[in-house]
């Protein structure tokens, strides 16, 4: 479990939903960071942390099972980074 505090996180956008945030944003007179703080708080009030359920949390995140089973490929070939040379 994590106990630290996050006071910054980084995300990538795939082209598509980076346009709707950019709309969005427009549309509102703020800063996309801004919209895209709301927009994860929301979710993130929604999400039930329980267990039993993340499991369907995982299964929402599309292509999160195929880059999991990549991952594993990839290690199991030893195409890894040591986290020291990060």
């Amino acid at each position: 479990m994590y106990d630290g505090v996050v006071e910054r996180l980084n995300i990538t956008l795939d082209d598509e939903q980076a346009e709707k945030l950019a709309r969005l944003a427009d549309r509102m007179h703020i800063q996309p960071g801004t919209v895209a703080r709301s927009l994860l708080s929301g979710a993130l009030d929604d999400a039930d942390p329980d267990a039993r359920n993340v499991a369907e949390l995982l299964d929402g995140i599309p292509g999160a099972f195929a880059s999991a089973e990549l991952g594993r490929e990839q290690a199991r070939a030893g195409e890894t980074i040591s986290l020291d040379d990060l």
